[in-house]
């Protein structure tokens, strides 16, 4: 059975990832699936509970620059995002110490390293009372949509890890923005923004990565999916259901004001709830309004794109 452990119980999640196994937490953008990012079998077990490919390598959370400088080597670039934007909605992929100790299945192989400083307090307070680097990424099923609240971490991978500990709904909704490379490009759009990024960085940003061989969590074609299919750009309310931005008729809507950070924190729910509706409605799909290609509407529309992509 997996737990729902309370606020009150993180020295009892944080001794269950000392003892190798997987527990779910909130961070400030999704719930993050746990495990010791130095246990091999720990790790291993995230990949089952999820069902994740494993050349798609993960994200490695840590309370603090100082904790990271332990595993990874920083650039002048990486050191001024992180200043920037840490703690907060960003992950870095950087080179990875050759006595590390990070497991080999984390890394997929590759030299470097996803890492990341989570700034939702309960994420930070555990990360400091387990004194390991986690491993985490977003704590449901491999390609499905991923957790907000701990109910959603329930719904997808109950029975498969021992417990999550329920800190409320997540404020940004988004994953991490990751950046990476020297030069710095962007890798995945998230809750840090292009714009707030290039401004950081006094200069403009080229997008890596690359979807046969993952260099960054996130990158495969098809992921965040629903059951039910989606058709991105629709204007208007046909005859599904459909998910509205801005004004105009819809059975919900991400923001009815246009606002962008309401929609990032909505997106992940209400696509779960839109797949209800289709369901509900015996219909194969459901449409989905057009999202403005700029600050975190960016990662609005990537995460809409490979949820609507083929499977």
């Amino acid at each position: 059975m997996t737990k729902t452990l309370t606020q009150s119980q993180l020295l009892d999640a944080a001794q269950l990832l000392r003892d190798g196994k997987l527990v779910a937490f909130p961070t400030e953008t999704v719930y993050g699936l746990g495990a010791d990012a130095t246990n091999d079998r720990a790790v291993a077990a995230i990949f089952e509970a999820k069902n994740r490919p494993s050349f798609n390598p993960l994200i490695v959370h840590l309370p603090d620059v100082a904790a990271a400088e332990a595993f990874v080597t920083f650039s002048d670039e990486a050191r001024t995002l992180a200043d920037a934007f840490w703690p907060g909605p960003m992950s870095l992929v950087l080179p990875l110490l050759g006595d590390a100790g990070i497991s080999d299945l984390v890394t997929a192989g590759l030299d470097t390293v996803a890492i990341r400083v989570p700034a939702n307090p309960l994420a930070q307070a555990l990360l400091r009372e387990v004194g390991l680097p986690i491993a985490a990424p977003s704590a449901n099923p491999s390609g499905k949509i991923s957790p907000t609240t701990a109910a959603h971490v329930l719904d997808g991978l109950s029975g498969r890890i021992a417990a999550v500990v329920d800190g409320g709904q997540c404020g940004v909704g988004l994953e991490s923005s990751i950046f990476g490379g020297d030069p710095i490009t962007l890798l995945r759009p998230g809750g840090i923004s292009r714009e707030a990024a290039e401004g950081a960085l006094g200069r403009a940003l080229a997008q890596g990565g690359g979807l046969a061989k993952p260099n960054a969590p996130g990158q495969l074609a098809s992921h965040y999916a629903p059951d039910a299919g989606i058709r991105l750009n629709v204007e208007a309310k046909q005859d599904v259901a459909h998910l509205g931005f801005g004004t105009g008729t819809a059975d919900l809507n991400l923001s009815p004001t246009g606002n962008l950070t309401e929609a990032a924190a909505n997106l992940f729910s209400m696509l779960r709830n839109m797949d209800a509706l289709t369901q509900a409605a015996g219909a194969d799909h459901f449409t989905v309004a057009p999202i403005p290609q700029h600050g975190l509407g960016l990662a609005i529309n990537d995460r809409l794109t490979r949820a609507a992509a083929p499977r």
